[in-house]
């Protein structure tokens, strides 16, 4: 069995196994290498089994990154369509769930076999399961010491991720190779994850724990500015659901998140104007826009009866109750950390890198792609679209 090889592929993911497939393809001696036993662990589990593999909007502007441009070259030269088009080609059914979101009509297995098939088309060879213990510089080439022997290439790709959810293999491989090579880093951190709260502080929300509802969040200034309309859900520990998952990736600790839990209402102003017409008492009232429990959970929490008549309030009382659902102002403690994200915001400096390419500037040969790169995108598809992107740029570059 031939241990050289042309380009060496470190990480069987999403991003790994589209440029191994190009580059093979386009008739280059390939090796995939990955420490796991099960291939593409994090394509099986995302959407539920069923893989959110892109977004159809997909653009720079739903990424985050020091270097907001950066990922704009490859997420031109390789779109959602052209993926697309790659799953017609293997007949793969497909559906929109929600804001341009993309998922496979049947299982994310058939993502995973596209890709193997696209591998084995383009000759790849696999090393799987093997860990690298070392990589060196040897000449023009590169010196891979692994499990299954030592392997030489004349490029190396990076693919192994980030450090989100452990549980299925992931590791700071790619930044200790960073590091290894002299490379900067923008310091890793959970992405797209659950934020947490004092317990104390959270214990009268704790019982609000399972209920969802639209929510308007938003964090930050300026350029740093995050917000988002989407769902949120209580949990025992804090705020959870698609609105939060988005919002963690710009709230920075020790910062306020402002929730508006009635996007649709302005509340002080429809209480106020309809004291004399509103019948009703305050419980049966909010639970026109919100989960009766949450209506009742809330009124509670901040110390109002939710029999009362609304008639009967002052107008301060019912300003002071609109503020707190129109603009609910509060700081997080933390978040579940990586076990819960699905994504590592940070990782590779840009600046360290090719765009078109995704090689390192001083180390002819080496290419990270993916996760392990600092660009991050929003909840929906968008991070597999970047992997697919990132992929096919250095797939055709090695």
């Amino acid at each position: 069995m031939s241990k050289q090889f042309d380009v060496a592929v470190i990480g069987a993911g999403a991003a790994g196994m589209m440029c191994a497939a190009v580059a093979g393809q386009r008739g280059r001696r390939v090796v995939l290498i990955d420490h796991a036993s099960r291939l593409a662990e994090k394509i099986r589990i995302s959407g539920g089994g069923r893989c959110n593999f892109t977004n159809i909007a997909a653009a720079p502007q739903n990424y985050l990154s020091q270097n907001p441009h950066f990922c704009r070259s490859a997420l031109s030269r390789y779109t959602p369509q052209d993926f697309l088009s790659l799953m017609k080609r293997h007949r793969i059914g497909y559906h929109e769930k929600h804001k341009g979101q993309l998922f496979c009509d049947n299982s994310a297995e058939d993502i995973i076999a596209m890709l193997k098939a696209e591998c084995d088309l383009g000759n790849v060879s696999w090393r799987m399961p093997c860990s690298v213990a070392q990589i060196g510089r040897s000449g023009e080439s590169f010196r891979i010491d692994t499990s299954a022997g030592e392997i030489t290439a004349a490029s190396v790709v990076i693919a192994t991720g980030g450090l989100s959810i452990p549980k299925i293999g992931a590791t700071d491989f790619a930044h200790r190779i960073a590091r290894q090579f002299d490379l900067r880093l923008v310091e890793p951190r959970p992405g797209l994850v659950p934020l947490t709260f004092d317990g104390r502080a959270w214990q009268p929300f704790a019982e609000l724990a399972g209920i969802a509802l639209q929510v308007e969040v938003e964090t930050g200034q300026k350029k740093a500015r995050g917000h988002f309309l989407e769902d949120l859900l209580f949990t025992h520990r804090g705020l959870s659901g698609p609105a939060i998952l988005q919002i963690s990736s710009y709230w920075q600790p020790g910062t306020p998140l402002t929730l508006n839990l009635l996007p649709e209402v302005d509340l002080a102003e429809t209480l106020i104007a309809g004291k004399g017409a509103l019948k009703k008492n305050l419980g049966n009232l909010l639970a026109q826009w919100m989960p009766t429990r949450l209506a009742e959970g809330w009124l509670r929490v901040n110390g109002f009866d939710a029999g009362a008549r609304i008639a009967d309030l002052p107008d301060k009382a019912l300003r002071q109750l609109g503020d707190s659902l129109n603009r609910w102002v509060v700081v997080p403690a933390g978040s579940e950390g990586y076990r819960k994200a699905e994504v590592t915001l940070g990782g590779v400096d840009t600046r360290e890198l090719s765009q078109q390419s995704m090689m390192v500037n001083s180390v002819p040969g080496l290419h990270f792609i993916g996760e392990a790169v600092d660009v991050t995108g929003w909840l929906g598809g968008y991070n597999f679209q970047w992997a697919w992107a990132s992929g096919v740029a250095a797939g055709l570059a090695v």
